[in-house]
């Protein structure tokens, strides 16, 4: 079969593997949309703590190719995405409600081959079945939409907090959303897009801020600041707007081993909360449900599909700041 292959940072190429047959308790899936994470590009550039040759590719939806032998309750043929958390189940932190955390922390196309490719295999207990109604497209947002349900498991946003958020990716959008249905007051977006910043107002957002008029913030402070974009200066930019009392949560990957400066004469004095929250806890099914009902608006977030043997090049050229969700059409 085809797939995409990281063989070192900064190289990769579309390759013939061999096909991936399911142990007893897994199924194999024929994919069809793959989406493009900021967590590829840095496995591409060597930023993440992923093994290398890898087949990247962790939000994917598509058919049931093949299943295991003690798989009962999922057939060929049915209509599927999947969690591509591989948590060991038996560590404390699993055992404590922190899979996320789990000492054998594993995923599909982060530490074992994922869905860039013709097939991956996939624990059966990790798939969910696709109503008839929802789209390929739309069902490979449902693992990003699960990372933003952990976010705000995490941040716990009290209504009539005000927001400030740096980032208006696909990512960044998807927060938009659910900070506004979850009772934001005020919700300003900073990006370096006009067109971003457009699509964050008709998403919820009540204020769009470009990077370059960024001194519209001075003297403000927000009850929670989010950065969407793993960008060390951003990062230290935005805790600068973090008000007495107020959240911080870094939602954004950077890169391993970066530092920020903080004063924490100021993170004791003002009362500061600061919280990570790292990919997905238990949150995929909950997201599922939140999408299924139509409450996010995920298809106008692809900007771009390409095929399987254009996404070498397109993960080595420079991003482009017009672009939100780009996906991968496998067949």
């Amino acid at each position: 079969m085809k797939a995409i292959v990281i063989e070192a940072p900064r190289r990769a190429a579309v390759k013939e593997v061999p096909y991936p047959s399911p142990r007893p308790d897994e199924v194999v899936v024929a994919v069809e949309r793959v989406g493009i994470c900021g967590t590829d590009f840095h496995i591409f550039e060597g930023e993440f703590l992923s093994p290398y040759p890898l087949i990247p590719g962790h939000e994917f939806s598509g058919t049931i190719h093949e299943v295991g032998s003690d798989v009962t309750n999922l057939a060929v043929g049915d209509r599927v995405t999947a969690d591509p958390s591989l948590f060991c189940g038996r560590c404390r932190y699993c055992l404590t409600g922190s899979g996320n955390q789990c000492e054998s922390w594993g995923a599909l196309g982060n530490t074992v081959n994922g869905s860039m490719a013709e097939f991956v295999a996939v624990p059966a207990a990790n798939v969910v079945l696709l109503p008839d109604d929802m789209s390929f497209a739309t069902a490979a947002f449902i693992e990003p939409m699960a990372c933003v349900v952990h976010a705000m498991n995490r941040l716990r946003l009290r209504a009539g907090q005000s927001v400030l958020l740096f980032g208006a990716g696909a990512m960044g959008l998807q927060l938009v959303q659910a900070l506004s249905q979850s009772g934001a007051s005020e919700l300003a977006v900073v990006d370096v897009s006009d067109r971003k910043l457009e699509m964050a107002r008709s998403l919820g957002a009540t204020e769009g801020i470009r990077v370059r008029e960024r001194d519209r913030l001075a003297g403000r402070r927000y009850d929670v600041v989010i950065d969407a974009t793993g960008i060390p200066a951003v990062i230290e930019e935005a805790l600068t707007y973090v008000g007495p009392a107020g959240t911080y949560l870094q939602f954004g990957v950077a890169p391993v081993g970066t530092q920020v400066r903080l004063d924490p004469f100021e993170l004791y004095r003002r009362d500061w909360t600061i919280l990570g929250s790292m990919a997905i806890n238990r949150t995929f099914l909950p997201a599922f449900d939140w999408v299924k009902t139509g409450r996010i608006a995920l298809e106008p977030l692809v900007s771009k599909v390409i095929s399987l043997e254009e996404t070498p090049a397109f993960l080595a050229a420079p991003k482009d700041p017009e672009l939100w969700k780009v996906q991968i059409q496998i067949r």
